[in-house]
């Protein structure tokens, strides 16, 4: 087989794994940091995607609805923390699953019941548009700028939690709520605005996928499996974790679409039961404090 034809295909596998590492970051970082398993996340993603377009649509420019639309959906998680999840953090684990597996399903339906069924089409930027010569081969623009955008990202979140007095709170809080609070943090703060930055990072990474795809009100379901499965891989709650997981997972679906394209979609989850029968707790997996 043409080597460049791989060597392309393992660069659209690192594509697709940063639209992952975007969703399964989030996802990690509510888990590892708050304990709590968010099964609104996926349609929460489609949401970004749909306020990205809407912002976009209103404007006339993707930038702002790049810019706008994570930023609007992150508050929006805040809000969610503190109206929905905040009581159930002294109840059983499960009620705050069973809540955002519920809310995901009110949000998937509140936004058929405004933008419809039917998917909607997301414009490449003019500015992004067209191919570019790798010295390997032509590559979409977009998809180079979705890779760069979610470095930059890891970038500054990577600053941001190591290197930042509040990071280390954030980190500190995590690992032991209790001597915070002694130490006269308000925890309930921390919790909130980590909830609030795992859900704008998901939105970030809808509005970066949607022009890469129709957007749809069932576009969250499969991202959903997909951010699950980067999770488990990588360990839930490490966010070293989620990026190598994501791009293992995205260059293995795209090497497999290339050469058994009936076994992409299951590709994932045998490599996810194969992670697991050798190290259960996943890759970069570690102990998570409780409430």
């Amino acid at each position: 087989m043409d080597a460049e034809l791989i060597a392309m295909q393992l660069f659209s596998g690192v594509a697709l794994g940063a639209i992952l590492i975007m969703v399964a970051l989030g996802l990690s970082i509510i888990f590892g940091m708050l304990g709590v398993v968010n099964f609104a996340h996926g349609a929460l993603f489609m949401v970004g995607a749909y306020a990205g377009l809407w912002v976009a649509s209103l404007t006339g420019s993707f930038w702002w609805g790049l810019l706008i639309a994570p930023l609007a959906i992150g508050a929006f998680g805040m809000a969610i923390e503190f109206l929905l999840i905040r009581p159930l953090y002294k109840r059983s684990v499960d009620d705050p699953l069973l809540l955002t597996f519920g809310l995901g399903y009110v949000l998937v339906e509140a936004v058929r019941i405004v933008f419809g069924s039917d998917g909607i089409p997301f414009e490449t930027p003019a500015l992004l548009s067209g191919v570019a010569d790798l010295g390997i081969g032509f590559f979409p623009v977009y998809r180079l700028f979705v890779v760069g955008v979610v470095a930059a990202v890891l970038v500054l979140l990577w600053l941001f939690l190591e290197k930042t007095k509040y990071g280390l709170i954030v980190r500190a809080g995590a690992r032991d709520p209790l001597i915070m609070r002694v130490l006269g943090v308000d925890i309930g703060r921390v919790w909130l605005m980590v909830f609030g930055l795992g859900i704008g990072l998901t939105a970030l990474g809808g509005v970066l996928a949607a022009p890469m795809r129709n957007v749809s009100p069932e576009m969250g379901a499969l991202v959903l499996a997909e951010a699950f499965v980067v999770t488990v891989i990588g360990g839930m709650g490490s966010l070293i974790g989620a990026v190598v997981a994501g791009l293992l997972v995205g260059v293995a679906v795209s090497m497999t679409a290339l050469f058994a394209p009936e076994m992409a979609t299951i590709v994932m989850f045998a490599l996810m039961a194969l992670v697991l029968l050798v190290r259960p707790q996943g890759l970069f997996g570690r102990a998570v404090a409780g409430h």
